[in-house]
């Protein structure tokens, strides 16, 4: 583990330096050039498209390092499909490499964590990002997912008239933000009455198994309304199954995340609304934070990126 960083950075704490994203030139002005070079580790849940936005944040931050001579090299490891006991092993294995930052999103936060405080204790800087796990760590991301959830049902139930058939994919029943989202979706639609849950079922961040599950679906409930997806691969998933049934517009489907095949939906109208993280700024963020816990500064224990609305009116 590095100790001798010289970064330059200012002894004000990050948390007043750096609140916001929009703040990152006025951050990188604050680095002198260094000769170390530091390693940065990123776990997340799954191998997904997803992560690419977050790396592609990540790589950003590095290029700004890189121009003033602070050399960072980031590593992705993360199992190939949403697996607690394979990312737990590949978290344990990253303890042994003693890098410089690592980077975890929980798929289950009671496993995660424990082996998390192993790393801290093994004097690792360990930061949170996407999916929260506890509050002993720095978190950069939406910490409750519930509002995302709640969001989304209350625009289906506009948009069935406050009636109806839904289903729910699950995703991955460990991780936090998924099952936050189902229950602000549960929240909201209790609030309507003649809407009724007639499916729910997990497909473990799997695009295919979405695909399978919402073709399940079509087949039991060829009355269904409305679909909610609560991850990112799953709005695909049901969209590919509702368009080849020749259902498109029939049924309503509202999700989550901006991959572009899912925003394609949108813009034909197959998928009437997202909820979009903002994670090429958990990459950024994770890597300033984790270069200045390298240096010993005070950091936001949470980094709010949120999320917002995408419909087919953000397609003009």
């Amino acid at each position: 583990m590095k100790t001798s960083l010289k970064t330059g950075l200012l002894a004000t704490t990050f948390a007043a330096m750096l609140p916001f994203a929009a703040a990152a030139q006025d951050q990188v002005d604050l680095i002198t050039p260094v000769e170390d070079e530091l390693t940065f580790v990123f776990v997340p849940k799954v191998i997904h498209p997803w992560y690419d936005v977050v790396a592609a944040g990540a790589e950003y931050a590095v290029a700004e390092f890189a121009e003033r001579g602070i050399e960072i090299k980031v590593i992705w490891d993360q199992p190939p499909q949403a697996d607690v006991a394979d990312q737990n092993q590949r978290i344990e294995a990253n303890i042994g490499r003693q890098p410089d930052g690592l980077a975890v999103a929980c798929l289950d936060r009671a496993t995660n964590v424990q082996l998390m405080n192993e790393a801290v204790e093994a004097g690792i800087n360990v930061i949170n990002f996407n999916s929260f796990c506890d509050d002993a760590f720095p978190f950069i991301g939406p910490k409750s997912s519930v509002q995302d959830g709640y969001d989304l049902g209350m625009y289906l139930a506009e948009e069935l008239g406050g009636e109806g058939k839904v289903a729910i994919l699950s995703g991955s029943l460990t991780a936090s933000d998924h099952v936050e989202r189902i229950t602000g979706f549960k929240d909201a639609l209790s609030g309507f009455p003649n809407m009724e849950i007639v499916f729910e079922q997990p497909d473990d961040d799997i695009l295919e198994k979405a695909v399978t599950l919402t073709e399940n679906l079509l087949q039991a409930h060829p009355d269904i309304d409305g679909i909610f997806a609560s991850n990112a691969s799953n709005p695909i998933g049901a969209a590919r199954a509702v368009q080849n049934a020749g259902r498109a517009g029939e049924i309503a489907i509202v999700g989550m995340d901006d991959l572009p095949e899912a925003v394609e939906f949108v813009c034909s109208g197959v998928i009437d609304a997202l909820k979009a993280q903002r994670q090429w700024d958990m990459g950024y963020w994770a890597v300033y934070y984790m270069v200045a816990m390298n240096e010993n500064h005070t950091i936001p224990m949470f980094h709010n990126t949120g999320s917002r609305f995408l419909t087919q009116a953000d397609c003009n």
